[in-house]
């Protein structure tokens, strides 16, 4: 696999890259359920499972802010948060995945 960062960025960075290559190694749900449930605190999976609900639910486009925070149980600002990072930033990552989910 081709690195994202160059040879000489800092181990933080190759870190991550490895990071990204044992999250591409997973082949089920329960591959990454496994995964998660060590890598990550029940409270850090809570997080992520509630900004991807935001996300979905603002990709559906037919509830409010307010509606969005009461169903997936977030915080205003976190609705805020992930509609800036849909629409607006450059990563896209939210899109790309709903869009594959779509297909």
């Amino acid at each position: 696999m081709t690195s994202i960062l160059p040879p000489n960025a800092a181990a933080p960075g190759r870190s991550r890259v490895a990071l990204y290559d044992a999250l591409l190694t997973l082949k089920s749900r329960e591959e990454v359920d496994a995964f998660l449930a060590d890598l990550c605190t029940p409270a850090e999976i809570r997080a992520f499972a509630e900004r991807w609900e935001v996300a979905r639910l603002l990709d559906a486009g037919s509830k409010s802010y307010r509606e969005i925070a009461a169903e997936a149980q977030a915080s205003p600002t976190t609705v805020v948060r992930v509609a800036r990072f849909l629409k607006e930033m450059p990563h896209q990552g939210y899109r790309l995945v709903l869009d594959r989910l779509k297909s």
